[in-house]
This record gives structure tokens, C-alpha cells and sequence, in this order.
């Protein structure tokens, strides 16, 4: 994994760590949210200064890469000290448009819907109101964290066809984050359900998914699209949940229309 030059912010007695890229800095500020026992390094093609976007700002979420951990309940309470961290990130970097992905999707919502910040913009990727982990991998992250791992890159879960480079390193970012973060990440998961309050998002949004996305199918994303008042859907063909990884040409692009439309 590449060492990258990191900034931190305290707030609410710990410490959050973020990336921060200002290439040509000219537009607004987007900062990425990174998935279930990820951090900042699964945007890295596109929190880098050939990114489509810049400034560009990607966090480590509480207990994953460079930050600190914390001591939380699992659901609601986990998500809030989470949507904490991207907030304060957000105000030291005047970050106005959030990207996330699959949790860092929900924590984005969070934001959105009950967070003290107005985002210009919401990029939902691989995510859900609604984020139910299967009996089957919650049982996995409680018992044998290998198998959780292999289970996620089982055919079409994070990747659908990529190159076994990325494969090994998506597995050996969860075994970094390690099983009791990772898991707290899904049993969080697990309990966020926000279907009932979508109209309430006021910004506009970009729902972003691969085709062969089973964690967070397609469907999902039309609901976004249904549901929210300002929300375009964007399929990208032959990826899975971590779309930013495997399509990253595609998804670059995509993301930059709608941030430059913003």
C-alpha cells in the first residue's frame, strides 16, 4: 500500500485523518466516504491529482487508516460519531459536495438528513436507504473474519471482473481495518434505514451504481432516483460495489458531469 501524506483535524476529543489533493484547485471541494472496513485509499484514482474533481478531500472514518478509534454502540451511535468525523473533515477543508460509498453512503444520508452541514451535492455510490447484511455474513464477521473476507469477493459482491492485483488488494484493506471495526462497519449497517425520509433530502444527488453490484443492487439506486426530489441515476456497466475501483475511468467521468453541472 503507498504511503500518502495525510492531515488531521481533532473534534469531539479524537482524531480523524484525511487526504486533501488541490490540483488547479477551481471548482468546489468534494470529499469521499469510503465503504465497510475501507479507508481513504479505495479513492485513490480519484483523490489523486489526476482525479476528475479538485480540490479533493478522502477520510479515514473513526478506528480505520490513520484515525482514531472510538467507542460506540453499534447502529445509530456508530453512524453519528461517523457522520461527526466527515463533518469536521468537511469544515476544515470547506468541503461542499460528499461522495460515499455503501456505509460511506448511509453516513453521507445521515449528514444530509440530520447532520449540522449543507452539502451543495450528494453522490450516493453502491449504497442503500436500506442497508440489511445477510444472516450469512453477519455470522461470518462474528466467527471467522477469512471467510467474511472471502465472502465479499465472492462473484459480483466488491468486484465483478477486476485484475487480481485489485482483488488482493481490496481483501488485505479489510484485513488491515481488521474484524472488530469491519464488523462494527456492517452491523451498523445492519440497522440504517432511512426509506421513509428520502423526500426530506433537499440537495441535488447523483446515484451511482455498478450493474453487477449484488451488495447494493441497481434497484436500489432507482429508488434513490424515485424518491429523492433531485436525483439522476447513473448505471456503469461491468462493475460491482466498488465501482470507483473497477471502472474508475467511467466513474470519473460521470462524477465530474455532475459535479461541474452542480
Amino acid at each position: 500500500m503507498k504511503v500518502r501524506k495525510m492531515n488531521f483535524v481533532d473534534h469531539h476529543g479524537r482524531t480523524t485523518a484525511y487526504r486533501h489533493v488541490q490540483p488547479d484547485a477551481a471548482g468546489p471541494t468534494v470529499l469521499y466516504v469510503h465503504g465497510s472496513g475501507g479507508t481513504h485509499e479505495i479513492w485513490a484514482a480519484q483523490c489523486s491529482p489526476r482525479g476528475p474533481v479538485h480540490p479533493a478531500v478522502a477520510i479515514d472514518l473513526s478506528g480505520h487508516g490513520a484515525s482514531d478509534d472510538i467507542e460506540t454502540s453499534l447502529g445509530p451511535a456508530t453512524m453519528a460519531a461517523y457522520a461527526e468525523d466527515v463533518v469536521a473533515v468537511a469544515r476544515a477543508t470547506g468541503a461542499s459536495v460528499l461522495v460515499g460509498n455503501s456505509l460511506g453512503g448511509a453516513v453521507v444520508q445521515t449528514i444530509a438528513l440530520d447532520g449540522d452541514l449543507d452539502p451543495a451535492g450528494l453522490v450516493l455510490v453502491g449504497t442503500g436507504a436500506k442497508l440489511a447484511v445477510s444472516e450469512e455474513l453477519r455470522d461470518y464477521l462474528d466467527t471467522d473474519f477469512d471467510r467474511a473476507v472471502a465472502f465479499l469477493h465472492g462473484p459480483d459482491m466488491f468486484l465483478h471482473d477486476a485484475a487480481a492485483e485489485k482483488v488482493e488488494g481490496s481483501k488485505a484493506g479489510l484485513r488491515q481495518t481488521g474484524q472488530a471495526v469491519t464488523r462494527r462497519d456492517f452491523l451498523s449497517c445492519h440497522t440504517f434505514d432511512v426509506r421513509d425520509r428520502l423526500e426530506e433530502i433537499d440537495v441535488p444527488t447523483l446515484a451511482l451504481v455498478g450493474d453487477h453490484d449484488r451488495l447494493t443492487p441497481v434497484a436500489y439506486h432507482e429508488y434513490f432516483a424515485e424518491h429523492i426530489p433531485d436525483c439522476e441515476l447513473a448505471v456503469i456497466d461491468g462493475a460491482a460495489h466498488l465501482v470507483m475501483i473497477e471502472r474508475a475511468g467511467a466513474f470519473n467521468d460521470r462524477l465530474g458531469s455532475f459535479v461541474h453541472d452542480l
